[in-house]
């Protein structure tokens, strides 16, 4: 029995990831150069025939999905809400600096990790890590022997990485979430396992997530 193989991808550049703000459920569009990372992306992936394509309903994610799935002939694009990233509540649209400014406190609670942490209007890390999850069984009792492409954000990716390698939510991240990388998870009977992370050879350059 083959494993499924899941590409898990970040979506294009955003004006608020050049500007290192959180987005969380802001639905903030592509910019240029994210356009440019979605057309690449798209022609890295062309020779890959993927049996079905996910993605998050958010913008930046949905339309770096679009890219890759104008080139997988009758393959449509299905969304998956649980994909979209952390919802950071009142903290969305600043930076993490404006956030230490505003609210030191809180900013300690949000560096910290602590799964139970819930931003003010948000979403707890647990509560997150948790949908993600469904979100990936649900896709490998669907497809367990396909081949699937999945668009998201790099909180998504996180908690993907960590359920992959058996990593805990609090430990700081130690691993590249790149826009527009590509990203190749298995599935089998044992459970899910990295098997490349961080491709980038079709990208000139790439900002690495700043946590949402």
């Amino acid at each position: 029995m083959r494993p499924l193989r899941l590409c898990l991808v970040r979506h294009g550049e955003t004006p608020w990831n050049a500007e290192h703000r959180l987005q969380g459920w802001t639905d903030i569009p592509l910019n240029a150069k994210g356009e440019r990372q979605a057309q690449a992306l798209a022609a890295e992936l062309s020779t890959v025939a993927f049996d079905a394509i996910v993605s998050s309903p958010l913008l930046r994610a949905w339309h770096t999905a679009q890219a890759v799935a104008a080139r997988q002939p009758g393959v449509l694009c299905v969304p998956e809400p649980r994909l979209r990233e952390r919802h950071h509540g009142d903290w969305q649209g600043l930076t993490r600096a404006e956030i230490a400014q505003h609210d030191p406190e809180q900013h300690a609670l949000l560096q910290s990790r602590s799964p139970s942490y819930l931003p003010p209007g948000g979403e707890r890390l647990d509560a997150f890590s948790a949908r993600v999850r469904a979100a990936l069984a649900d896709l490998r009792s669907q497809h367990p022997e396909g081949t699937v492409l999945a668009v998201a954000h790099g909180g998504v990716l996180d908690m993907a990485y960590r359920l992959a390698t058996g990593q805990d939510l609090f430990t700081p991240r130690q691993h590249a979430l790149p826009n527009a990388a590509i990203n190749w998870l298995l599935a089998d009977a044992r459970g899910w396992h990295v098997e490349a992370w961080g491709l980038g050879s079709h990208l000139d350059t790439a900002l690495d997530d700043q946590g949402g």
